[in-house]
């Protein structure tokens, strides 16, 4: 749950961008007063002003290693700051329409800018690296003050990128690579690479229904990640140059797009506000028998050990061939008498995989073994060599044994969307407002309970008590659902256990 923990009111009119400082107590913002500030957060103070565009300010960056900030204006330049002289020291000239922003370089001494004059620009400013970062040479001091008297240029145009056919909005660099992405009123999403001679046009992603705001690659995927006027986020495939997914708002364009230096979270802003995402679930599927967990992580089943601490690969998991993102295994149920493992899959209505584990592959991880597949809702062991799958379609559940033949069939007793373990010979069924225990062998319900969707099931070690997790909410009931208790949270409910 997002909380304002902090409010800074000293500039007059819109603010356009905002930044922080990687290791200070730092943040440098612009805006329409023409103004940028530099503040320390923790003592909640404008430190100074820098003044000297002539127009709208509409990015601010920190450079990642020198002092020095890079900002983007209406007036048609970039300027470079730095910010511990509180000097400009330097304007790129050469945009001939407002200049929508500007970046440092992750590692190299380049600027990357984004016009409405329909162009990309790359700048070097290596000369202004080494006017700045002062010569210890006597010689090369004396060369620069030549240089500083008779005029010398500390950032030139390296590469002008042209292509897009309306303004372009925001250009980012790749983070480790030789490319660019940029995004335009064209409605265009476009790749170029870059060498040390020359940049060219690698491919234009199209998909997006108006004008695309901001565009960043993914810092740790090969993906793209745009939003835009059209009220959608899109992301793309960097390798492929395809759209993955697609994620959309009712009423609210969007503007801007960041992304946590260290965490697996995007931010985006749209006209109400702003949304903190993740493109991704990372907490792996799982299933902990007594001293030991299997989970399901990076395309392979692998086997935990709690005791010794020993993390083994053990069998590879075929992911369900499919175009979204999101797409890894979404639960696991395992049966320790058989050493059988079920993975689960939410994509395409559900499916299911059934790998048996040969016990001397633990920790070898070489071992292919093509599973016994299916689909349905979910699907959990029931008994030792039993399990059920939720015919959602049929309101049923379909009893297999582990060659994954059908021995049995039942109606459900509520329209469940999803069935959990409750015991040998029991299912959970889950219900949007209700949950209820249902035998299978006598086709009987034995408990019924009203609750919050339930997202997670916790049973304690002795079976007798249940915790049923909600976004919000936890209840404990016992094994009939006799509710014992309810806790309400404000911060969304991830995980629990039951002693």
């Amino acid at each position: 749950m997002g909380t304002l923990i902090d409010r800074f009111d000293e500039h007059d009119g819109p603010v356009r961008g905002v930044h922080f400082h990687k290791s200070q107590q730092l943040f440098v913002s612009g805006g329409d007063d023409y103004k940028i500030k530099v503040w320390n957060y923790k003592l909640h103070r404008c430190l100074f002003t820098l003044l000297g565009h002539l127009d709208y300010i509409r990015t601010v960056q920190f450079h990642h290693e020198y002092p020095w900030i890079v900002s983007a204006s209406d007036d048609q330049t970039i300027r470079i700051w730095n910010w511990q002289s509180r000097t400009c020291i330097s304007v790129l000239t050469g945009h001939n329409h407002y200049v929508m922003c500007a970046s440092f370089h992750p590692k190299e001494d380049l600027v990357v800018s984004a016009s409405l004059d329909q162009t990309v620009r790359v700048w070097d400013i290596g000369a202004l690296k080494k006017k700045t970062v002062s010569p210890a040479d006597d010689i090369l001091r004396l060369s620069q003050m030549n240089t500083d008297l008779f005029g010398g240029v500390d950032a030139v145009v390296k590469y002008v990128l042209e292509g897009h056919d309306r303004g372009v909005n925001w250009a980012s660099f790749h983070p480790t690579l030789p490319l660019i992405v940029s995004g335009a009123d064209d409605r265009q999403v476009k790749l170029w690479r870059m060498n040390d001679t020359k940049a060219w046009e690698v491919d234009t992603l199209r998909g997006h229904m108006n004008n695309v705001s901001c565009v960043m690659f993914h810092a740790k995927q090969d993906i793209i990640v745009s939003n835009s006027e059209d009220k959608s986020i899109r992301v793309w495939d960097v390798t492929k140059r395809t759209g993955v997914q697609t994620f959309r708002r009712e009423h609210d364009r969007f503007w801007i797009l960041a992304s946590h230096p260290d965490m697996n979270l995007l931010a985006a802003g749209h006209d109400s506000g702003m949304i903190v995402f993740k493109l991704e679930r990372e907490r792996p599927a799982f299933s902990v028998s007594g001293d030991s967990m299997f989970y399901a992580k990076d395309r392979f089943l692998r086997f935990y050990e709690f005791s010794t601490q020993r993390d083994t690969q053990v069998i590879p998991v075929r992911r369900p061939g499919s175009t979204s993102l999101n797409q890894g295994p979404r639960t696991l149920s395992y049966s320790p008498t058989e050493n059988a493992v079920l993975i689960c899959f939410d994509i395409d209505g559900g499916s299911y995989e059934l790998y048996v584990v040969p016990k001397d592959s633990i920790g070898r991880g070489d071992v292919v073994q093509e599973a016994k597949r299916g689909t349905g809702g979910s699907a959990v062991f029931v008994a030792r060599n039993r399990f059920a799958v939720l015919d959602k379609s049929n309101n049923q559940v379909l009893v297999k044994n582990l060659k994954n033949e059908i021995v049995k069939k039942s109606s459900l007793p509520i329209a469940a969307d999803a069935i959990f373990y409750a015991g040998t010979g029991n299912l959970l069924c889950r219900a949007e407002d209700r949950v209820v225990i249902f035998d299978l062998q006598q086709r009987m319900v034995l408990g019924d309970l009203q609750t919050p969707s339930v997202k997670y099931i916790v049973w304690s070690n002795d079976m007798e008590s249940v915790a049923l997790l909600s976004k919000h909410a936890i209840v404990i009931a016992s094994k009939k659902l006799v509710h014992q208790c309810t806790l309400h949270e404000t911060i969304r409910v991830k995980s629990g256990g039951l002693g």
